[in-house]
Protein backbone atom coordinates (compact mmCIF):
# COMPACT_ATOMS: atom_id res chain seq x y z
CA UNK A 1 0.00 0.00 0.00
CA UNK A 2 1.28 3.72 -0.32
CA UNK A 3 0.17 5.86 2.05
CA UNK A 4 0.49 9.77 1.97
CA UNK A 5 0.65 12.44 4.89
CA UNK A 6 -0.76 15.49 3.76
CA UNK A 7 0.33 18.43 5.77
CA UNK A 8 -1.39 21.56 5.09
CA UNK A 9 1.09 24.67 6.59
CA UNK A 10 -0.15 28.02 6.96
CA UNK A 11 2.72 30.15 9.04
CA UNK A 12 4.52 27.12 10.19
CA UNK A 13 8.23 28.33 9.68
CA UNK A 14 9.04 26.67 13.59
CA UNK A 15 7.59 23.91 13.26
CA UNK A 16 7.44 22.24 9.17
CA UNK A 17 10.23 20.91 9.53
CA UNK A 18 10.06 19.14 13.05
CA UNK A 19 6.91 17.86 11.86
CA UNK A 20 8.57 16.32 8.98
CA UNK A 21 11.98 14.69 10.30
CA UNK A 22 9.24 12.95 13.21
CA UNK A 23 7.44 11.39 10.05
CA UNK A 24 10.79 10.03 8.60
CA UNK A 25 11.57 8.29 11.14
CA UNK A 26 7.88 6.22 11.05
CA UNK A 27 7.82 2.57 10.04
CA UNK A 28 5.01 0.96 7.92
CA UNK A 29 5.55 -2.85 7.56
CA UNK A 30 4.96 -3.65 3.75
CA UNK A 31 4.00 -0.23 3.41
CA UNK A 32 5.68 3.38 1.54
CA UNK A 33 5.17 6.16 3.59
CA UNK A 34 4.98 9.22 1.53
CA UNK A 35 4.69 13.22 2.57
CA UNK A 36 3.12 16.19 0.80
CA UNK A 37 3.65 20.05 2.54
CA UNK A 38 1.19 21.74 1.07
CA UNK A 39 2.44 25.89 1.72
CA UNK A 40 -0.99 27.67 1.75
CA UNK A 41 0.27 31.11 0.72
CA UNK A 42 2.04 31.58 3.96
CA UNK A 43 3.69 34.76 4.63
CA UNK A 44 6.19 34.08 6.80
CA UNK A 45 9.00 31.73 5.99
CA UNK A 46 7.48 28.60 5.64
CA UNK A 47 8.25 28.33 1.82
CA UNK A 48 11.93 28.83 2.19
CA UNK A 49 12.12 26.46 5.09
CA UNK A 50 10.62 23.93 2.69
CA UNK A 51 13.09 25.06 -0.39
CA UNK A 52 16.34 24.90 1.70
CA UNK A 53 15.88 21.35 3.37
CA UNK A 54 14.68 19.77 -0.16
CA UNK A 55 11.34 19.33 1.61
CA UNK A 56 8.72 17.91 -0.56
CA UNK A 57 5.92 20.45 -0.98
CA UNK A 58 3.39 22.20 -3.19
CA UNK A 59 3.64 25.73 -3.21
CA UNK A 60 0.01 28.03 -3.44
CA UNK A 61 0.71 31.04 -4.54
CA UNK A 62 -1.70 32.60 -2.33
CA UNK A 63 -3.89 31.30 0.53
CA UNK A 64 -6.99 29.10 -0.04
CA UNK A 65 -7.77 28.53 3.42
CA UNK A 66 -7.74 25.10 5.25
CA UNK A 67 -9.90 23.19 2.58
CA UNK A 68 -8.30 24.40 -0.21
CA UNK A 69 -4.75 23.24 1.01
CA UNK A 70 -6.63 19.56 2.19
CA UNK A 71 -8.14 19.10 -1.20
CA UNK A 72 -4.33 19.99 -2.79
CA UNK A 73 -3.11 16.97 -0.89
CA UNK A 74 -6.24 14.81 -1.78
CA UNK A 75 -5.74 16.08 -5.55
CA UNK A 76 -2.19 15.06 -5.20
CA UNK A 77 -3.33 11.63 -3.56
CA UNK A 78 -5.91 10.55 -6.18
CA UNK A 79 -3.67 11.30 -9.40
CA UNK A 80 -0.29 9.72 -7.97
CA UNK A 81 -2.71 6.40 -6.74
CA UNK A 82 -2.19 6.86 -3.53
CA UNK A 83 -4.10 3.81 -1.43
CA UNK A 84 -4.40 5.62 1.72
CA UNK A 85 -4.23 9.63 2.57
CA UNK A 86 -3.11 10.63 6.16
CA UNK A 87 -4.31 14.33 7.39
CA UNK A 88 -1.91 16.04 9.41
CA UNK A 89 -0.84 19.02 11.05
CA UNK A 90 2.36 21.12 10.46
CA UNK A 91 2.08 22.27 14.08
CA UNK A 92 2.89 19.59 16.38
CA UNK A 93 -0.41 18.75 17.40
CA UNK A 94 -0.84 15.28 15.74
CA UNK A 95 1.37 12.69 16.59
CA UNK A 96 3.18 10.40 14.22
CA UNK A 97 3.34 7.32 16.03
CA UNK A 98 -0.28 6.57 15.63
CA UNK A 99 -0.54 6.63 12.14
CA UNK A 100 0.52 2.65 11.85
CA UNK A 101 -3.06 2.61 13.28
CA UNK A 102 -4.97 4.40 11.58
CA UNK A 103 -3.93 2.46 8.44
CA UNK A 104 -5.17 -0.76 10.30
CA UNK A 105 -8.14 0.64 10.35
CA UNK A 106 -8.53 1.88 6.87
CA UNK A 107 -6.93 -2.27 6.06
CA UNK A 108 -9.42 -3.93 8.30
CA UNK A 109 -12.01 -2.29 5.94
CA UNK A 110 -13.18 1.27 6.99
CA UNK A 111 -13.35 4.15 4.73
CA UNK A 112 -12.04 6.61 6.88
CA UNK A 113 -10.95 6.42 10.42
CA UNK A 114 -10.74 9.56 13.08
CA UNK A 115 -7.99 9.96 15.65
CA UNK A 116 -10.11 11.13 18.43
CA UNK A 117 -9.06 13.20 21.71
CA UNK A 118 -12.44 11.49 23.36
CA UNK A 119 -12.51 7.83 22.87
CA UNK A 120 -10.36 7.20 25.60
CA UNK A 121 -8.32 9.27 28.24
CA UNK A 122 -4.83 9.11 26.28
CA UNK A 123 -4.70 12.51 25.33
CA UNK A 124 -3.79 15.11 28.08
CA UNK A 125 -4.55 17.93 25.83
CA UNK A 126 -8.16 18.32 24.84
CA UNK A 127 -8.21 22.32 24.11
CA UNK A 128 -10.29 24.75 26.03
CA UNK A 129 -13.07 23.85 28.35
CA UNK A 130 -15.44 26.17 25.44
CA UNK A 131 -14.08 24.37 22.76
CA UNK A 132 -14.49 20.96 24.19
CA UNK A 133 -18.19 21.95 24.74
CA UNK A 134 -18.68 22.97 20.76
CA UNK A 135 -17.21 19.87 20.13
CA UNK A 136 -19.82 18.50 22.61
CA UNK A 137 -22.36 20.05 20.25
CA UNK A 138 -21.29 19.25 17.38
CA UNK A 139 -20.96 15.32 18.16
CA UNK A 140 -24.91 15.84 19.88
CA UNK A 141 -26.03 17.76 16.06
CA UNK A 142 -23.83 14.24 13.85
CA UNK A 143 -25.65 12.12 16.15
CA UNK A 144 -28.70 13.90 15.44
CA UNK A 145 -28.63 14.07 11.63
CA UNK A 146 -26.50 10.68 10.72
CA UNK A 147 -27.64 8.49 13.57
CA UNK A 148 -23.89 7.86 14.16
CA UNK A 149 -22.13 9.23 17.23
CA UNK A 150 -18.48 10.30 16.36
CA UNK A 151 -16.98 12.01 19.64
CA UNK A 152 -14.14 13.87 18.22
CA UNK A 153 -15.78 15.77 14.79
CA UNK A 154 -12.89 18.16 14.72
CA UNK A 155 -10.34 16.26 14.83
CA UNK A 156 -8.26 17.25 11.51
CA UNK A 157 -5.93 13.75 12.25
CA UNK A 158 -7.75 11.52 9.60
CA UNK A 159 -6.82 8.75 7.95
CA UNK A 160 -8.95 8.11 4.19
CA UNK A 161 -8.91 4.89 1.98
CA UNK A 162 -9.03 5.38 -2.05
CA UNK A 163 -12.67 5.48 -2.42
CA UNK A 164 -12.87 8.97 0.20
CA UNK A 165 -9.53 10.11 -1.28
CA UNK A 166 -11.16 10.75 -5.09
CA UNK A 167 -14.65 11.77 -3.33
CA UNK A 168 -12.18 14.52 -1.28
CA UNK A 169 -10.43 15.53 -4.19
CA UNK A 170 -13.22 15.80 -6.46
CA UNK A 171 -15.27 18.33 -3.92
CA UNK A 172 -14.27 19.56 -0.13
CA UNK A 173 -15.76 22.21 2.31
CA UNK A 174 -13.91 25.56 1.66
CA UNK A 175 -14.01 26.40 5.80
CA UNK A 176 -13.49 23.88 8.71
CA UNK A 177 -14.20 21.07 6.81
CA UNK A 178 -13.59 18.24 9.38
CA UNK A 179 -17.53 18.09 10.49
CA UNK A 180 -19.26 18.55 7.24
CA UNK A 181 -16.99 15.70 5.92
CA UNK A 182 -17.91 13.49 8.48
CA UNK A 183 -21.31 13.59 7.82
CA UNK A 184 -21.29 13.60 3.81
CA UNK A 185 -19.52 9.93 4.16
CA UNK A 186 -21.45 8.65 6.85
CA UNK A 187 -24.83 9.70 4.76
CA UNK A 188 -23.01 8.18 1.34
CA UNK A 189 -22.62 4.66 3.64
CA UNK A 190 -19.39 4.48 3.81
CA UNK A 191 -17.38 3.22 7.14
CA UNK A 192 -16.74 5.78 9.47
CA UNK A 193 -14.22 4.48 12.53
CA UNK A 194 -12.59 6.51 15.83
CA UNK A 195 -9.13 5.73 17.42
CA UNK A 196 -7.88 7.01 20.41
CA UNK A 197 -4.72 9.09 19.81
CA UNK A 198 -2.66 11.41 22.09
CA UNK A 199 -2.71 15.03 20.80
CA UNK A 200 0.10 18.48 21.87
CA UNK A 201 -0.14 21.77 22.30
CA UNK A 202 0.81 23.13 18.92
CA UNK A 203 4.10 24.05 19.22
CA UNK A 204 4.20 27.36 17.17
CA UNK A 205 1.72 30.01 15.55
CA UNK A 206 -2.03 30.46 16.53
CA UNK A 207 -5.17 29.07 15.97
CA UNK A 208 -7.37 30.79 13.14
CA UNK A 209 -10.43 30.54 15.73
CA UNK A 210 -10.79 32.80 17.74
CA UNK A 211 -13.68 33.97 20.22
CA UNK A 212 -15.24 36.37 18.32
CA UNK A 213 -14.90 33.70 15.31
CA UNK A 214 -15.94 30.96 17.53
CA UNK A 215 -19.73 31.88 17.33
CA UNK A 216 -19.23 31.98 13.38
CA UNK A 217 -18.18 28.95 13.62
CA UNK A 218 -20.75 26.83 14.94
CA UNK A 219 -23.31 28.93 13.37
CA UNK A 220 -21.82 28.51 9.97
CA UNK A 221 -21.02 24.65 10.70
CA UNK A 222 -24.25 23.53 12.15
CA UNK A 223 -25.92 24.76 9.40
CA UNK A 224 -23.14 22.97 6.89
CA UNK A 225 -24.15 19.60 9.06
CA UNK A 226 -27.70 20.05 8.51
CA UNK A 227 -27.14 20.55 5.08
CA UNK A 228 -24.99 18.26 4.32
CA UNK A 229 -27.17 15.34 5.85
CA UNK A 230 -30.02 16.54 4.07
CA UNK A 231 -28.79 16.61 0.56
CA UNK A 232 -25.72 13.46 0.46
CA UNK A 233 -27.33 10.71 -1.26
CA UNK A 234 -26.31 7.46 -0.31
CA UNK A 235 -23.89 4.80 -2.27
CA UNK A 236 -19.91 5.06 -3.37
CA UNK A 237 -18.83 8.08 -5.89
Amino acid sequence: MKVLVIIPAYNEEKSILKTVNSLEKIKLKGHTLDYIVINDGSVDKTKEVCESNHLNFIDLPFNLGIGGAVQTGYKYAYYNDYDVAIQFDGDGQHDGSYINNLVTEIKNGNNIVIGSRFVSELSEFKSTKIRRVGISFLSWLIKVVTGKKIYDPTSGFRAADKKIIKLFANDYPIDYPEPDTIVTVIKKGYKVAEIPVKMNKRESGKSSINPVKSIYYMIKVSLAIIIAGASSKKGSE
